[in-house]
Order: structure tokens, then C-alpha cells, then sequence
């Protein structure tokens, strides 16, 4: 998630979380910021998110790594607010009978829904895709 924008800007889904799933939500998110300048990556201290994989990448990508501090889950609040309207408005009204349905309505969310519909009051009440249109599209090159 871009802070700035709230704007989704890099996932991916999988049967486990790995750090193969973090470094595809990564590369996601590299190449729609490819031009971002600074920025910095925060997740928890999941062994996804500290693998050497995942570190490389952040290395490759200029990309500063930040963490929570150990039992602290308030650090994360934005995305993990994405996560609960996730779950409140999609995933939890749906029944997937496979993984590819499950993957193609979340990504359909993401994608048309949140990001270019969905209004977040901490901007204003615009989309994130409005919300950067208006501000010239300056993103404030936070990634969570």
C-alpha cells in the first residue's frame, strides 16, 4: 500500500504466506513505482518478510526495510485496515469454490474496486486513483 494515496500498489495470493509471495507483491509494486525515488517497505518481523529473498530484492530495489517493533500491532494500522475491508467486503460474503475464483475477485477488488472506486476518508473522500489524478500524481514514496 502506498500511505500516501492508500492506493494498492503490489499484491499477490498463495495457499501459505512465503517470502515467494512477498517478493511477487514487491515486483508488483516496483514496477507501478518504478519511478518513486525513496521508499520505504514496513511489514511485522514474519520470517516472509526477513528472508534472505526478500532482503535481496529490497537491496536490488534501493528499497529501505522498516519493522515493527516486537508486539507492536498498531505500527501497521493502515493496511491492516485494508485487510479488515477486505475481508468485511468481499471474502467473507463469498463462498470461492477454488483458489482461482478466490483469486480473480480479490484481484478484481483491488484493482477496479479499491483503488478506483472505493472513497477513504483520509483523503478527502476520493478513491486512491482520483486522489492521486488531482495531486499530479506525487506519491510520498511510502510503501507498507
Amino acid at each position: 500500500m502506498d500511505i500516501y494515496s492508500r492506493k494498492i500498489i503490489g499484491w499477490s495470493t498463495g495457499s501459505r504466506t512465503s517470502s515467494e509471495l512477498v517478493t511477487k507483491s514487491l515486483q508488483m509494486a516496483v514496477t507501478q513505482r518504478e519511478e518513486a525515488g525513496a521508499v520505504i517497505f514496513h511489514s511485522d518481523r514474519g520470517s516472509q518478510y526477513t528472508s534472505t529473498e526478500v532482503r535481496a530484492m529490497l537491496k536490488e530495489n534501493a528499497i529501505t526495510q522498516s519493522m515493527s517493533s516486537t508486539g507492536n500491532c498498531y505500527d501497521n494500522a493502515v493496511t491492516e485496515s485494508f485487510f479488515h475491508a477486505l475481508k468485511a467486503e468481499l471474502t467473507h460474503w463469498n463462498n470461492y469454490k477454488t483458489r482461482e475464483e478466490a483469486k480473480r475477485s480479490i484481484f478484481e477488488y483491488i484493482g477496479i474496486f479499491y483503488n478506483r472506486v472505493r472513497l477513504h476518508s483520509s483523503i478527502g473522500y476520493l478513491s486512491p486513483v482520483d486522489f492521486e489524478e488531482i495531486n499530479n500524481g506525487v506519491i510520498n514514496k511510502k510503501v507498507a
